[in-house]
């Protein structure tokens, strides 16, 4: 899913992946997220590390209409508030990605996959 946007000075491309990269930054920027996991988490396996192109494991975006859904997994920290924890990741996840892009994300849902002990 290649986003094709014109402008009045050309053409632009925005790959799924560079949704990823700034929705996985943006993410991982809020208190009390510890780290992104794959969609099909497994508590064996190892958090995803800090490179951009890992991001697209953990998050999933797609069209809807006219608008956008980006699908986030993450794992908090224990401890921490889950309730305001998520939503503060879907308001500065959607501020980011319509900033950048200038474009409408209808919705960002946040999965939580794990607790760790920080």
């Amino acid at each position: 899913m290649t986003i094709s946007k014109d402008t009045k000075l050309g053409s632009i491309e925005i790959t799924p992946d560079a949704i990823s990269a700034v929705a996985g930054s943006s993410a991982l920027e809020c208190y009390g997220v510890v780290g992104l996991a794959p969609k099909n988490f497994d508590a064996e396996k190892k958090i995803i590390p800090l490179k951009a192109n890992a991001f697209k494991d953990a998050i999933i975006a797609r069209k809807t209409g006219k608008s956008y859904v980006v699908d986030v997994y993450i794992i908090l920290a224990y401890g921490v508030k889950i309730t305001e924890i998520v939503s503060e990741v879907q308001k500065k996840v959607k501020y980011d990605l319509e900033k950048k892009f200038d474009l409408t994300f209808s919705s960002v849902n946040v999965f939580v996959q794990a607790l760790k002990a920080v």
